[in-house]
């Protein structure tokens, strides 16, 4: 078992989670989540950018530059067989792939067991 987790734009989580339950995994769990990537941010770019007027505050900038300022992003957290990552991934990436950063991230990790705590089933079965 594997645990997918990814994190995307908040506007393209209803196209994610359709595009998921046509491809056979409707069972998700998505939160809101904020964060910012590692890139620097140029402020004379982000000058330029606002209305062709030149804001001389540092603060103002700042406040309006991703390296001070946490996005909002949704975070969906997935458990599927090992032979269905690739499709899990696949589908998220054909739908939040856009080439610009702000992508977003896909983690896999390893699952021990699981457990569905209606029925006490483990392992597999319990997916």
């Amino acid at each position: 078992m594997k645990e997918v987790l990814a994190i995307i734009r908040m506007n393209k989580i209803n196209e994610t989670k359709k595009a998921l339950s046509e491809s056979g995994f409707p069972a998700i769990t998505c939160r809101r989540v904020y964060g910012r990537g590692k890139k620097k941010v140029d402020y004379e770019l982000i000058e330029e950018l606002i209305d062709g007027k030149m804001i001389k505050s540092k603060p103002i900038m700042e406040s309006i530059s991703e390296a001070h300022r946490l996005i909002a992003k949704r975070l969906l957290l997935m458990v599927v067989h090992d032979d269905e990552v690739d499709k899990v991934v696949d589908t998220i990436m054909a739908i939040n792939s856009t080439g610009n950063m702000g992508d977003g991230k896909i983690f896999v990790c390893p699952v021990s067991d699981a457990i569905r705590v209606r029925t006490q089933e483990t392992g597999e079965c319990a997916l």
